[in-house]
């Protein structure tokens, strides 16, 4: 990161027992229960998380991305996010698909919302030759 870098904001969170414990933010406005993926066990896992916070993060970027054009993002917009937790021959790792949804937008402004929010979302631009990513934009 360059020295010119501003830092906006840091997320703080204290973690305990991994996959089955729990998390919660320094300022207490987070506070959940984790689960293992496929447990009975009430709580959440580091996969959903991950969603909610790339989803959040992918509107965010494609409002900004609509300024840019000069066109509204429908109050409808939403993105399903699916992170896959696989395991292959050299181990775990993620892979993900968003499917964004952005009714009443003809097509082409739509898919250039989606195609400029991934290149300036936190969250895309980090996991950018890390992880399989797919986005595809929903039906109208």
């Amino acid at each position: 990161m360059s020295q010119a870098a501003n830092v906006l904001y840091t997320g703080k969170t204290h973690t305990t027992g991994g996959r089955d414990g729990a998390s919660h933010s320094l300022d207490g406005r987070l506070d959940v229960k984790l689960s293992s993926p496929g447990s009975s066990a009430p709580g959440t896992n580091p996969e959903q998380l991950f969603g909610a916070g790339w989803s959040a993060c992918f509107i965010g970027a494609m409002g900004l991305a609509a300024g840019q054009l000069k066109t509204a993002l429908p109050g409808e917009t939403a993105v399903d996010a699916a992170i896959d937790l696989v395991k292959g021959d050299d181990g775990y790792s993620l892979r993900a698909r968003l499917s964004v949804s952005l009714p009443g937008l003809e097509r082409e402004v739509a898919q250039r919302l989606v195609e400029m929010a991934h290149q300036t979302c936190p969250y895309s631009k980090a996991t950018r030759g890390n992880i399989d990513v797919t986005i595809t934009l929903a039906e109208a």
